[in-house]
Order: C-alpha cells, then sequence, then structure tokens
C-alpha cells in the first residue's frame, strides 16, 4: 500500500493515456496529410505564448516533415553553443592544440558529429487546414509522428494541452475544435529539458548521437473516425491455444447504449498459410469508453514467428454501428518469447541473443528516420553478421524500425527514453520518475503488437538513492499486465530477482576500469575461459552489456560520406594531427592494421559468451561507430553500416553465428616439442537440432598445406552450447621452423578458424652481434669499432618524455582515452612490414595477432620523434588518434661507426618462459647478422642514451 500511495500520481497519469492509438493500427482513409510547407518562429525568449502567437499569422516558412537543421535553420556551431550531453573531457576548450579549432570560421568539435545548424529552445510552428463537412461532429485526431520533444497545439486561438513523449507520436483529440472549414493549427515544440530530467546523455535527447533536434518528422496528419471509433488494439497470442485474444479499447461521445458489430479476419502473405474464417461478434456499448475481448482461432496450424521464419499475420478489425464502421489493419506474429532457467525460449526453442545497440545515430538527418528502406538496411547487414538481435540504448524507435525487425526475424529491447545517471536519478520523487510508467504505456500501446518487440527495460544504467525499489516495482507492474514481451529493471544494473533476465556488465573481457588489468590484455592468449562462475549464481538467462567497445583507427574517407546536416569534423581534427604528426601517408594503413586487432578483441568476447553453458546473449556496443562521447570508433562498421575494408559479414560470422564450432585452446603459442590438446564445442541455436551431422578439424601452415587433421562427432546435436564434438590431438615435433598455422573445425557448412604459433624450441645461437639493455661501456665499444648491437630496453626504463608513460597493452583502446579518463591500452596494436627481413624468422602479418601479446606485455612504445626525425621503424605502434604520435617497437640506425636495433621490448627477461620473444630475437639477431643489416639514418650516441633519462625535448 505504501508503493500505491506514493505512485498514486503515476496510475492516474497511465490511464490518462491508455487510449493512445497507434499508427500501425489506423486504415489510410480520412486522413488529411499536413507535410509540406509550414510557417515557423523561433522562440528563444520564450515570449511566444504571452504574445499570443497563436493568434498571429506566423511569417517564415519551413518544411515539414523535418527538423530545424534540416531547413538550415538556427545558428552556427561556436564555443557558446550550449549542447545537450556531457563534456567529459574538457580539453578542447584549453589545450593549445585545439586553439585553431576554436576560432569561428574554424570552428570544429571532437566530441561527436558536428551539426550545420543549432537550435535550443522554443519554435513554433503554424498551418492552416480546411475541415470538409464530412468531418462534422466526427472524432478528429492530431497524428504528430515523432517529435522533440515537448509539443503544445492551439487551435486558432484555443489551446489543448501538452505532450511530452520522446519515443511514440503525440496524438490530440480535436473533435471539439475543428468543425468544418477553415482552422489555423499552430504547434510549440521546445527540445529543452524542463519539467522531466530523462538524463542528458541519453540517445533519446544528446547531440552525442541523433542531435537534440527541433521539430515534428514522419507522418503528420489530421484522422477522422466515426463517433463510435477503436482507440487501440492489443493483440495477446497463444501458440498453444492456437488463437490470438484482440482486446480493443474503444470509445465513443455519450453513455448512450449502442449496439456494435466487431468483425475480425486474420490473413497471411504466405501462400502456404491456412485460410482463416472471419468472426463477427456482437455487444451492447453502453460507457464512453471501454474494452471488448475477443477470441480469435488460428486453424489448425498457425505459421509462428522466429527469426528463421518471420511469418506475420493481419489482423483486419471492424468496429461497426448503424452505417459507420471504424476499421485498423494491425500486423502480427504467433510466438511465444519466454525464459526457462537461464535460457531464452522461442516457440519451444532455445535461443542466443547475440546482439548490438543503436543509439539513434543518423548522420543525415540528425533525427531517427521513420521509413522502412533505412531499418531494413540496418537489420540486413546485423543479420550478414550473424547478429538476430538490437538494443535500442535508452530510447524507442519509430515504428519502421519494428515494421523492418519484423520482416527480418529480429529480438528487439526497447528502452523508455531515458539514461538517469550524471545530472538525472529515477526513483527519488522527480517528475522523470512519472514519465516512464507514461512513456512505457505509450511505448506498449503503439509498438506492443509487434512481434519483433521482445524485451523492455525502463533505461540505461540508473542512478539514484531509490532506483532499485522503483524499478522492482515497474518490472513486477509490466510483467503482471502484458506478458507479450520479457522486462528487466535497467540496461547495465540492477540484477534482481524480479527480473526476468538479467543485463550485466560481469561477463566481458574487458570492464570500464579495467585498464591493462582485463583478461585480454593481463593473461597469456588462450580460448578457454567462459562466464560460468559469474552467471551461476543466477537463476533466469544473463545479456552481457555492453561487450567489446573495442576502438579502430578513424576511417578518413568518410568524411565526404556526412553528405546530411551532421558533419564529421571531429574526423577532420584527427586528421590533421596525423598529418601535423608526418603519417597522414599511414592513414589506411593504420584503419586496417587496427581493425585486424578490433576483430580479434571482437572474436575473443564473443566466443567467450558463445562457450559460456546456458549463457541468454549479448549485446556489443557496437557493430557500428558510436560517434559522440569523444568519438568512440568501436564498429567493424561505420556510423552508416557499411563496411571498412577489414572484415566482412561472411567472416564475422564465423564466430557470430546460430551455429558456431569452438575450441578451447588452453594457450595460442607453443614449442614444438608440445602437443596440442583442445577440447572442441558448438554452440547450436539453429533452426533444428542437428542429425547426422559431418564435422572435422585441420591444422594448415600459410601456403595452406594441411598439416594435421582428424574426425569429430557431430552425428546429433541439440539446442544448446557447451556441447562436446570431440578433441583436438596434435603432436608439433615435425614443426621444425617457426610457423604461423590456421586451426580450422566445420560442422556442415558451419566453419571457424583460429591463428596458433608454434616456435622450435631450441634455436641455434647467432654470432656477431651484441645483445644488451644498456649502452654500457661494451656496446659503446662494438659501435665505434663498427659492431652491431641489439639494445633492447628493461621494461619501465624509458624515459617518460620518450613514451615511457604511454600505456601500452595487447588490445586496442576500449571506447576512448577521452571519455574513460585516459583508460590504458593507448594504442591500436602493431603495423609492420611482414616481408623486412628483421622479420623473416618471426611470421607474421602487418598487424597485431596473437604472437605480439608478449611483445607488447613486456615494453614501452618509443616515441620515435624524441629520438630523431623520420625514423622509419621496422615495428610500429599505431598511437590514440587524439595524440597521433610517431610510436615505434623497434627501429634500426646507425651509431657511431656501428650499426643498432633499438628494441622498446624487454628481450632479456625471463625468456625460457617466453618462446615468442626468443623467436623475435633469434629473427633479430639472425638479420643483425646477415648483409640485408644495413641502416641509413644516423642517430647520435647520445640521442640513444636519452631514451633512458629525462632530457628536454
Amino acid at each position: 500500500m505504501l508503493f500505491i500511495k506514493k505512485y498514486l500520481p503515476l496510475f492516474i497519469a497511465i490511464q490518462l493515456i491508455a487510449s493512445y492509438s497507434v499508427l500501425a493500427q489506423q486504415s489510410p482513409g480520412n486522413v488529411i496529410d499536413l507535410k509540406g510547407t509550414w510557417y515557423f518562429k523561433l522562440d528563444s525568449t520564450d515570449a511566444g505564448e504571452k504574445e499570443e502567437w497563436f493568434n498571429k499569422n506566423l511569417a517564415d516558412k519551413i518544411v515539414l516533415p523535418g527538423s530545424l537543421t534540416t531547413n538550415n535553420i538556427g545558428s552556427d556551431i561556436s564555443i557558446n553553443t550550449h549542447w545537450t550531453g556531457d563534456i567529459v573531457d574538457s580539453s578542447f576548450f584549453k589545450n593549445p592544440e585545439y586553439a585553431k579549432y576554436r576560432e569561428p570560421g574554424n570552428f570544429k568539435i571532437p566530441f561527436w558529429l558536428q551539426p550545420t545548424k543549432y537550435y535550443k529552445g522554443a519554435a513554433w510552428y503554424q498551418k492552416e487546414v480546411t475541415i470538409p463537412a464530412s468531418w462534422n461532429k466526427k472524432h478528429i485526431t492530431l497524428f504528430l509522428e515523432r517529435c522533440h520533444w515537448k509539443t503544445t497545439v492551439w487551435v486558432d486561438g484555443g489551446k489543448t494541452n501538452s505532450q511530452m513523449s520522446l519515443g511514440a507520436p503525440h496524438e490530440y483529440d480535436l473533435s471539439a475544435l475543428l468543425s468544418p472549414g477553415k482552422h489555423r493549427i499552430t504547434i510549440c515544440v521546445d527540445n529543452r529539458v524542463h519539467e522531466v530530467n530523462v538524463g542528458s546523455n541519453s540517445h533519446s535527447i544528446s547531440d552525442h548521437t541523433q542531435s537534440n533536434w527541433n521539430g515534428m518528422v514522419g507522418k503528420l496528419m489530421l484522422i477522422e473516425q466515426p463517433v463510435l471509433h477503436i482507440e487501440n488494439v492489443k493483440l495477446f497470442p497463444d501458440i498453444h491455444k492456437k488463437q490470438v485474444t484482440a482486446v480493443i479499447d474503444y470509445k465513443k461521445n455519450n453513455n448512450a447504449l449502442i449496439k456494435a458489430q466487431i468483425n475480425l479476419k486474420a490473413t497471411s502473405g504466405n501462400k502456404n498459410a491456412e485460410t482463416l474464417k472471419a468472426l463477427s461478434v456482437e455487444k451492447d456499448l453502453k460507457e464512453n469508453t471501454g474494452s471488448i475481448s475477443i477470441t480469435y482461432p488460428m486453424g489448425n496450424a498457425p505459421l509462428l514467428w522466429d527469426e528463421f521464419n518471420p511469418d506475420l499475420y493481419n489482423m483486419h478489425i471492424s468496429l461497426q454501428s448503424g452505417n459507420e464502421s471504424d476499421e485498423k489493419d494491425i500486423a502480427f506474429g504467433m510466438r511465444e518469447f519466454v525464459t526457462d532457467k537461464t535460457q531464452f525460449i522461442i516457440n519451444g526453442r532455445p535461443i542466443f541473443l547475440r546482439g548490438t545497440l543503436e543509439c539513434a545515430v543518423t548522420p543525415v538527418t540528425g533525427y531517427p528516420s521513420t521509413e522502412n528502406d533505412f531499418w531494413k538496411n540496418i537489420f540486413t547487414v546485423a543479420k550478414s553478421y550473424g547478429l538476430n538481435h538490437l538494443r535500442f540504448h535508452s530510447w524507442c524507435p519509430p515504428e519502421a524500425a519494428f515494421d523492418a525487425a519484423d520482416s527480418a526475424g529480429f529480438y528487439l529491447q526497447v528502452e523508455c527514453s531515458s539514461w538517469a545517471n550524471q545530472g538525472a536519478t529515477i526513483g527519488d520523487g522527480a517528475p522523470l520518475d512519472t514519465f516512464i510508467y507514461n512513456e512505457s504505456e505509450r511505448i506498449i500501446n503503439n509498438f506492443g503488437n509487434h512481434p519483433s518487440f521482445c524485451m523492455m527495460t525502463y533505461g540505461n544504467e540508473p542512478a539514484g538513492k531509490h532506483h532499485k525499489e522503483y524499478l522492482t516495482k515497474f518490472v513486477e507492474y509490466w510483467k503482471q499486465k502484458d506478458n507479450r514481451h520479457l522486462y528487466t529493471s535497467a540496461s547495465g544494473w540492477p540484477v534482481i530477482d524480479e527480473n526476468d533476465y538479467n543485463s550485466t556488465p560481469d561477463p566481458r573481457i574487458q570492464a570500464w576500469g579495467a585498464g591493462l588489468k582485463s583478461i585480454i590484455n593481463s593473461q597469456p592468449p588462450s580460448t578457454s575461459y567462459d562466464w560460468s562462475n559469474i552467471i551461476s549464481k543466477w537463476q533466469h538467462p544473463t545479456v552481457s552489456h555492453e561487450i567489446g567497445q573495442w576502438c579502430v583507427y578513424p576511417d578518413f574517407k568518410e568524411i565526404e560520406k556526412y553528405t546530411g546536416v551532421l558533419k564529421a569534423k571531429n574526423f577532420e581534427i584527427f586528421r590533421d594531427f596525423l598529418k601535423e604528426h608526418g603519417m597522414q601517408h599511414l592513414e589506411d594503413s593504420f584503419l586496417l592494421a587496427s581493425g585486424k586487432l578490433q576483430a580479434l578483441c571482437y572474436k575473443a568476447d564473443i566466443e567467450a559468451a558463445l562457450r559460456t553453458k546456458g549463457f541468454g546473449g549479448f549485446q556489443l556496443l557496437g557493430l557500428n561507430d558510436f560517434p559522440g562521447q569523444g568519438t568512440a570508433l568501436v564498429g567493424v562498421v561505420n556510423a552508416m553500416w557499411g563496411d571498412k575494408g577489414y572484415i566482412n559479414g561472411k567472416e564475422y560470422s564465423r564466430f557470430c553465428n546460430n551455429v558456431v564450432p569452438l575450441v578451447r585452446f588452453p594457450k595460442m603459442i607453443y614449442t614444438n616439442d608440445e602437443t596440442i590438446s583442445a577440447p572442441v564445442e558448438i554452440a547450436n541455436y539453429g533452426k533444428a537440432e542437428i542429425k547426422n551431422g559431418k564435422a572435422g578439424w585441420l591444422i594448415k601452415n600459410k601456403e595452406e598445406k594441411v598439416l594435421f587433421h582428424g574426425i569429430l562427432n557431430a552425428a546429433d546435436i541439440a539446442f544448446g552450447n557447451g556441447i562436446n564434438i570431440g578433441e583436438i590431438k596434435a603432436s608439433l615435433s615435425s614443426v621444425t621452423t617457426a610457423e604461423q598455422l590456421t586451426v580450422e573445425v566445420s560442422v556442415n557448412d558451419y566453419k571457424n578458424t583460429w591463428e596458433i604459433f608454434v616456435y622450435p624450441k631450441q634455436l641455434p645461437e647467432v654470432q656477431n652481434v651484441y645483445t644488451t639493455q644498456t649502452l654500457d661501456e661494451k656496446a659503446l665499444q662494438v659501435l665505434n669499432n663498427g659492431g652491431n648491437v641489439l639494445l633492447n630496453l628493461k621494461q619501465g626504463t624509458l624515459a617518460k618524455n620518450k613514451g615511457g608513460d604511454i600505456p601500452i597493452g595487447f588490445s586496442s583502446i576500449f571506447w576512448n582515452t577521452a571519455w574513460t579518463h585516459g583508460q590504458a591500452p593507448h594504442t591500436l596494436g602493431i603495423l609492420c612490414n611482414p616481408k623486412h627481413a628483421a622479420l623473416k624468422y618471426f611470421p607474421t602479418e602487418y598487424y597485431s595477432d596473437y604472437q605480439w601479446w608478449d611483445a607488447t606485455s613486456h615494453s614501452n612504445a618509443i616515441m620515435l620523434d624524441s629520438v630523431a626525425k623520420h625514423i622509419q621503424p621496422i615495428v610500429r605502434v599505431i598511437d590514440d588518434w587524439f595524440t597521433a604520435r610517431p610510436l615505434g617497437l623497434l627501429f634500426e640506425c646507425k651509431a657511431g661507426k656501428g650499426k643498432l636495433i633499438v628494441s622498446g621490448i624487454d628481450l632479456t627477461a625471463n625468456m625460457e618462459e617466453r618462446p615468442e620473444a626468443r623467436q623475435l630475437l633469434y629473427s633479430l639477431e639472425k638479420y643483425m647478422a646477415s648483409d640485408k643489416f644495413n641502416p641509413t639514418q644516423q642517430i647520435s650516441i647520445e640521442n640513444i642514451q636519452s631514451l633512458t633519462t629525462e632530457t628536454p625535448m
């Protein structure tokens, strides 16, 4: 009772909005389209209502649907622009390297994509309409599909009310104000955070992604209906009883008794579907508003909706009284999305959610698209990369997204427009508490019939003293009210018993703040770990929250692709930094090399999830780039869902798919006196259990020669994961030289591959090279005598102003350094020429693979320009794009009368435990002892010595 008393205003507000109708339910007739030219006026001083602008003719013209920005209206971007969204890194406002970008005429921000114009405040929009005589005394609704975000409506001089939905259409009953004839409709739209603070970083309002736009988009129209009309319809499918229950909310203008006939008929576009009969029911309707519940049989074998067979039905409903009829068509699917212990179940079959985030990233328009083709492309790309799930981070998309997901067979998680953190809280009595209930009701009423709408949360990562109590009640409320969807408290936390499923960041290989202590950076490479210990304490499914967040270098070729209202000025800044450091010619190489490492990191993250028996799924952050929060280039596809050139959907879906072969390698680095012994598993969440499957493994070298192979047991594979199908076992004694080998496992048409590295246990000694960790007397003597010296610096001895303060790890950058307060690592892997003679005996590609884990874990990155200009290193380290420094692990030069290789990698400590280090050392020494070792650049011995002492730069 305490809860009911505390939140009584909430429930009153919910009842007031319970009659919201759905765009998809409205028949196309009896509509006045309001798209086209409107009149407008900006109201930066909030004078409009006081001065009664609704009684005046506004003078300036604008085209709607659209925003002020798409109409090129607003102020130029400047240092004084009042953004919506936190700015964590303030360096732009004070650091000298950004000074020229703070100047008028060259203003560029590094935080996010930059709009062409900006306006935050009230704006007034006005249009004259003519109501036909046939609409006299009818029900008339003003339908605004997507507004941003508070609207207030006047008809002529009469004010209606205001609405504040971010995730659903704004609908106004104008029946009493629109008589036949001409009328002036005036709408004030305000995009400021007013009485409801959903959180300035919420993707429903933030400049980080879609931009904080002002306007009205999608369908803008007046809709005429009979006095007795359908307000809303909810369809509740029951696949076991082979029926669907239609709950039809109706409304009329008085409590007089009316006899009504309700007709239902479901049809399918699938020619194999059973033809269903129409159903008619007569009802006496007295109350002004009410609900009618009708059960409709779906035949003997209704088609079920899922990711493999996204079969849809259309339910045609008419509500008839006398000569008038109101009709609606509603797309729906026969599906049951539930849980069983720690697994999600679709129509009785276990599924594994392979998801990514959609953060309202819309560079062309700066607002969410209401066009089906836009969303169809997103789901097509996501599906090609092996995904079946999309989470809408702190926002709810328009109808077109649900339509496209229905057709594609995608499972959607929708959120109620809020990220109540960093300036906002939930559950502490603020107006947001009521807004969330109202917003969730609007979202369910408008989109709840879509079979793709499977999951819902309040929003993202909540804060507040009482957020757990509030969200517990929120989950309980919706679990009791609507069983078509699953509910959890929030994305990220809290984990509570009442949740249908957990969303938590615990199961992933890199946590926020972990830095170089994460699994991928602190533990030698393997594929044997999983998250079983983490999830064992929970009794319902777990979805890992925002896994990955692995960065790649900017693709500067993208700049010209930003042809809409949001421009990649941030990329222009980063390109300038690269050019100023003399490395613009390497931009494509940096992209491709860092991209290969990024893909490897994502493979590690995804396979760990798939190896965890009984796991629910994962949500990537993300498959596509996130352009905000300091520029988080975490996608293997760009912000517009285009490939970047280093991995494609076919390659990605080898390790991210409904069926994935997996191997638990205890390590990825071997010596040739060892035997590989690794269990092989499969994750099978395909369309059917595998019967009489064929499976095998092989290991081949770079020349595609198969060195080892074997048969696996895939005769009968049930649904699920952690299913053992055999073992890879091979003695490596026949591998006599250093090799990079590919392990391939195939199960029917599904293949997955891994690179392993095998090195000789014993290596011959190399003469005529002096290897040292300091330029001691002997090293100087060797150089002065024209000899060869390999200087490998002990880790931690590189001077800070030479690169000793640059955190380097194996993985690429997590999220980005600007928004993580400089979380390590600050680098994006290595870049080298694999055919360089110095690497002849150390097999490598041009990018980081697991053989470089040891080197990056025992090294410092040398700032090359601090030693000498124009050094071309043997192995380069790709720096953070915010600093773009020339960094290296290995470079060669002339020093004194001799020749020198300087290694930022420690090639002395614990070498007996580091086979890849021994092999790299051997390869370098063999090169130095050959006539191919002939560096051309002369560097003074004093400059080399300065590497380990602090000297002025």
